[in-house]
């Protein structure tokens, strides 16, 4: 594992002024995978009614887990900026329930890095969300 690699992606995510507003954070990270967790939390629930979080929420903790894998990824010389990101919404997340998400960076080329993700809250069998999306490989 390219440990400044990691340590640039986390300060990227820690310098990201939504990602501290949703309490992001991002609990394991190298060799092209990144692991993110958003608290649940009463500000961030898209439907008062059933408590359930607004998707947006969980869009952007799988776009900053997805950069955060491409970041460093060993083939990635730099940062990164979303191309492209598709996320299917399986189910409602539980309400009261973090939401965690997995990403890998499975390809990546001169210019486009692949990455896909899940997001899952307590039942790791029963995802909440699934993403796959393209992101820019910076080359000096």
């Amino acid at each position: 594992m390219d440990t400044q690699k990691a340590k640039m992606a986390e300060h990227f995510i820690n310098a990201i002024p939504h990602c501290k507003a949703l309490d992001m954070k991002l609990t394991n990270i190298g060799d092209g995978k990144a692991e993110m967790v958003l608290p649940y939390n009463d500000n961030i629930v898209g439907d008062p009614e059933t408590g359930v979080l607004h998707g947006g929420a969980v869009f952007a903790l799988m776009d900053t887990c997805c950069g955060a894998a491409a970041m460093c990824h060993p083939s990635s010389p730099s940062s990164t900026a979303t191309i492209d990101l598709r996320i299917d919404y399986m189910r409602a997340a539980t309400p009261g329930q973090s939401i965690r998400t997995k990403a890998e960076c499975y390809h990546i080329t001169r210019s486009v890095a692949f990455v896909r993700a899940t997001a899952v809250d307590d039942d790791d069998a029963l995802p909440v969300a699934t993403a796959t999306g393209t992101f820019t490989v910076q080359r000096s």
